[in-house]
């Protein structure tokens, strides 16, 4: 059977690095590119998030799933894939749009999966996080990133932290939302992989409320540290002094829009349960955009080979999580360590 793949935004960082590795690992999957001006060829569509009569497209086309790599604020690529049956994969909203629609995908008449991947680095945190403890009985979750300035990066990050860095968010404690703010209330964190000792600060991901309110773990905190230390302070003293309050909009996307060439990206989790404690250690050699990409490649090779009834998911439901973490170790620029 032909399958058709559509990835919204793929001529953008991580749409293509999608396109490259879905194509290399599939190369019998048709897979179409959709963006605002179109392209050259007939794999090249004309499709704009903001304009929905421009998705006619997709249904001329015969798109059995959307790969959805560009913000689309209201929805209405969701509300298309619902209405026409096709499968949907979402890698790209920030905690409050993922839950708006989450939400509104619930209330809906599902005739297809509709897979919402929005979490760290392509939404395999809480997958991973069930293979550290196979218990229900989770005490607490902690996520420290370690992000490079000079790692390659879109656009779609250093807005949404432009955007986002003076509003408070809510990590969790006794399963009781506490409002905190970005680069506040540091931690000391000793990094794997030769980083070392770092100060973490709090930072804003989906896996906050995913790992909750999904999974029903009482304490989760995301904490994050640049490679610079220096740039990890400077941030933390302008969110104690309030500095991004009188700053405009594009003040601070000047202040979070870098992008380097590439370096690696890591992130570890830390899981306490009644046995202990447990830490896994993830290192992407060739970034964060790479690491993302892979994430929505098995979770698109995932809905493609297993029949996953019609429904909503987050992406981790979609894997048993001890095959999700050998898909990632398998891949020859991913690094994991786990301690306990």
């Amino acid at each position: 059977m032909e399958q058709n793949i559509l990835i919204i935004g793929g001529n953008g960082l991580v749409g293509k690095t999608i396109s490259r590795i879905l194509k290399s690992r599939n190369p019998h999957l048709t897979v179409f590119i959709g963006g605002r001006k179109g392209g050259k060829t007939d794999k090249d569509l004309r499709i704009d998030v903001t304009d929905p009569s421009s998705f006619k497209v997709i249904s001329d086309k015969k798109i059995n799933l959307i790969i959805l790599s560009v913000n689309d604020k209201e929805d209405h690529v969701l509300r298309f894939a619902i209405d026409h049956q096709i499968d949907y994969l979402d890698i790209t909203k920030p905690t409050p749009a993922l839950v708006k629609a989450y939400d509104m995908a619930a209330q809906s008449d599902v005739n297809s999966r509709v897979v919402f991947s929005s979490g760290w680095m392509g939404g395999i945190v809480p997958g991973l996080v069930n293979t550290l403890s196979g218990s229900n009985d989770i005490e607490e979750v902690k996520v420290f990133v370690y992000y490079s300035v000079k790692d390659l990066a879109g656009e779609s990050s250093a807005h949404f932290m432009a955007e986002n860095v003076a509003v408070p968010f809510n990590h969790y404690q006794d399963d009781k939302p506490v409002s905190v703010r970005h680069f506040l209330n540091t931690e000391t964190y000793n990094f794997y992989f030769g980083i070392g000792e770092r100060s973490a600060y709090n930072f804003d991901v989906p896996d906050l409320y995913i790992l909750n309110k999904v999974e029903r773990i009482p304490g989760v905190s995301v904490k994050m540290t640049y490679n610079s230390k220096f740039i990890t302070w400077l941030l933390g003293a302008f969110q104690y002094l309030r500095i991004y309050h009188i700053l405009s909009l594009k003040e601070r996307k000047m202040i979070f829009g870098s992008s380097g060439n590439g370096d690696q990206a890591v992130f570890e989790i830390v899981v306490k349960d009644k046995t202990g404690q447990k830490k896994l250690s993830l290192r992407s050699m060739k970034g964060q955009a790479e690491l993302t990409a892979l994430s929505a490649v098995l979770h698109t090779e995932e809905l493609l080979r297993n029949p996953h009834e019609n429904n909503v998911y987050f992406s981790h439901q979609l894997h048993e999580p001890l095959s999700l973490m050998s898909q990632l170790h398998a891949y020859d620029s991913i690094n994991i360590n786990i301690t306990q």
